[in-house]
């Protein structure tokens, strides 16, 4: 029996690699012939840049950064030598192809693509619970990663925008790339959070010349309205429903201003997309022409995910909560519908099951009535035990 394991994060609890490794473990003792094949997944927040880094043997570049409240600390990102992408994740990137000399023009910075990590510069982990707050929260650190990587000569940057503790349209990162903001006071504002909104009157101003910057992103959230940012991403975030509809009109209003400076129409906003991560894509969309890229699906080229299905008996996934958002093309509930196209047998193991899913059987390893925090510090138990369980 040759089994794919291939997880998501449990959220809060175990990595990707960590849950994938606690199955992988369980099985290998209730099954030592079987062969295991562990294939982390990632959705372009925490873990994006190492999983994809590592899959293309990268190395890794630190960078002191502006973290989410404004504090200084080190984050990084990976660079990836071109020839070692498979071929069709090169494609969606919109690189072009290397020629004969592949592998020693690869070598070259100019041969590089950065794999960069939103999370880890501007991420909500980064942020205390009761310190969350999309009003004073910056992306300025995904900038400076941005910045770093751009210095370093790369052919191309991949950003993964998930798990982001901001809500700034990505003005920050726009700061940290050359952009100024302006109150009516003629006073410069270096970070240009939601909470200053009201205060800046004027965007000034440009843009280096970057590399091509590649969005991963698997929502299809607007930047504005009731599928917006704010009205669905913003709660998570510390945003108290009362403040929906100011942090709202400030985000038009701050839209029309970065549209205006950049001579790019307002309706990149209704992008589907344009919403992720707190409104990154679509500054970054307007400000330096950056173009979204379905995420999981350039996860799933990139790790060579289709021959690896092919080649399983069965296959073994999960996250956190599996719920009706994960059959929705990304993670989990994606690679559940390519293993099932080619007809192979699907567990899913999550803490929380709330959504049915036909065909595959799903597996909930959380017991009735356990507290959350108790949950989370049993995971690796508790995933053990189920996949023991179920084999």
């Amino acid at each position: 029996m040759h089994v794919l394991i291939a997880f998501d994060k449990f959220k809060d609890s175990l990595s990707a690699a960590e849950a994938g490794a606690a199955a992988a473990r369980a099985l290998a003792q209730a099954h030592p012939d079987w062969t295991l094949d562990l294939c982390p997944l990632a959705d372009g927040g925490d873990g994006f840049a190492s999983l994809l880094t590592h899959a293309a043997g990268g190395d890794w570049k630190a960078v002191r950064v502006t973290g989410p409240l404004g504090e200084r600390r080190e984050a990084a990102f990976g660079r990836v030598a071109l020839g070692s992408i498979p071929r069709a994740a090169r494609a969606r990137l919109g690189v072009a192809e290397l020629g004969p000399d592949a592998d020693s023009a690869a070598r070259t910075p100019r041969r590089n693509v950065a794999v960069i990590e939103m999370a880890s510069a501007s991420g909500l982990a980064l942020v205390p619970p009761g310190e969350r707050d999309p009003w004073r929260a910056t992306s300025r650190g995904t900038g400076e990663l941005i910045r770093a990587a751009a210095d370093a000569g790369v052919a191309a940057i991949l950003l993964g925008v998930g798990g982001s503790a901001t809500h700034d349209l990505g003005l920050g990162a726009l700061g940290a790339l050359g952009f100024d903001f302006w109150t009516a006071a003629g006073e410069r504002c270096e970070l240009p959070v939601p909470a200053r909104w009201e205060e800046l009157v004027r965007i000034g101003g440009r843009m280096p010349a970057l590399p091509p910057i590649r969005i991963a992103c698997d929502v299809a959230n607007p930047l504005l309205g009731p599928r917006g940012a704010a009205a669905v991403y913003g709660p998570q975030k510390g945003l108290l429903a009362g403040d929906l509809k100011r942090l709202e009109r400030q985000s038009e209003r701050m839209a029309g201003l970065l549209a205006e400076h950049c001579s790019q129409p307002l309706g990149l906003a209704e992008v589907p997309g344009a919403g992720a991560a707190g409104g990154i894509a679509f500054g970054l969309m307007v400000a330096a022409r950056a173009k979204l890229l379905p995420g999981f699906e350039l996860i799933a080229d990139w790790l060579d995910l289709g021959t690896r299905i092919a080649a399983a008996d069965l296959v073994l996934t999960g996250e956190g909560r599996f719920d009706a958002s994960s059959r929705q093309g990304k993670g989990p509930g994606a690679l559940v519908a390519r293993a099932q196209a080619l007809g192979k047998p699907v567990h899913v193991f999550a803490g929380q099951v709330t959504s049915a899913l036909r065909g595959a059987k799903l597996h909930a390893i959380t017991p009735a009535g356990m507290p959350l925090d108790e949950a989370l510090r049993s995971a690796e138990g508790l995933l053990a035990a189920a996949v023991s369980g179920a084999f």
